[in-house]
C-alpha cells in the first residue's frame, strides 16, 4: 500500500509523536485497506478544535479526535481518505486521567480517526461496538492494551 502522509502541526503542545509514530499507527489502521491512500492530519490546540467541533457537530467544546472523510464526485479518481483533527492538549489530559500511557493514547486516537474515514462509526451499539472490537485487535498488534477494557469491567 502507498501512504501520502500530509502532518501539520498547529499546536503549543511540546509532547507529540514523531512523524514515524503517525505513520505507524495510520499504516496498522489501513491494514486491510485496498489501495494507495492520502490523508492529512492536523495536530491543534483547543481553540481550533473547539471552533471545528462546534461547526461541524454543534458541539461548543474541544474533543480528541474529529474525522472529516472526503468524497470524490464520481468523476473523480481520487486516493484521499480525508483529514484527522487531533486537540493535543485534550489528547494529554485525557491519557493522565485515564492512567494510559500517553504513546498508546496517541495510537488510540489516530487509530480511531482513520476507522471513521474508512466508515466506521459508532452512532449506536452495534456501530459503537464493532468499531471498538477492530480499534483494540489493531492496538493490540503494538501491544496496547484494550482501551475499552476499563470502562466495561
Amino acid at each position: 500500500m502507498r501512504l501520502e502522509l500530509h502532518l501539520q502541526t498547529a499546536t503549543r503542545e511540546q509532547s507529540l509523536p514523531s512523524e514515524q509514530d503517525f505513520r505507524q499507527w495510520v499504516e496498522l489502521a489501513l491494514s486491510g485497506y485496498q489501495g494507495p491512500a492520502e490523508l492529512n492530519i492536523r495536530l491543534v490546540d483547543e481553540a481550533e478544535s473547539r471552533s471545528l467541533n462546534r461547526q461541524y457537530r454543534g458541539k461548543d467544546s474541544p474533543t480528541n479526535v474529529l474525522s472529516f472523510p472526503y468524497e470524490a464526485p464520481s468523476v473523480i479518481e481520487c486516493d484521499l481518505l480525508g483529514d484527522l483533527a487531533i486537540c493535543a492538549p485534550v489528547v494529554a489530559r485525557e491519557a493522565r486521567e485515564q492512567n494510559k500511557p500517553l504513546p498508546a493514547h496517541w495510537a488510540h486516537m489516530v487509530v480511531h480517526g482513520v476507522l471513521h474515514l474508512l466508515g466506521f462509526d459508532h452512532q449506536d451499539e452495534q456501530q459503537a461496538e464493532e468499531m471498538e472490537r477492530v480499534e483494540a485487535e489493531l492496538l493490540v498488534r503494538l501491544g496496547i492494551a484494550d482501551p475499552y477494557l476499563e470502562r466495561t469491567a
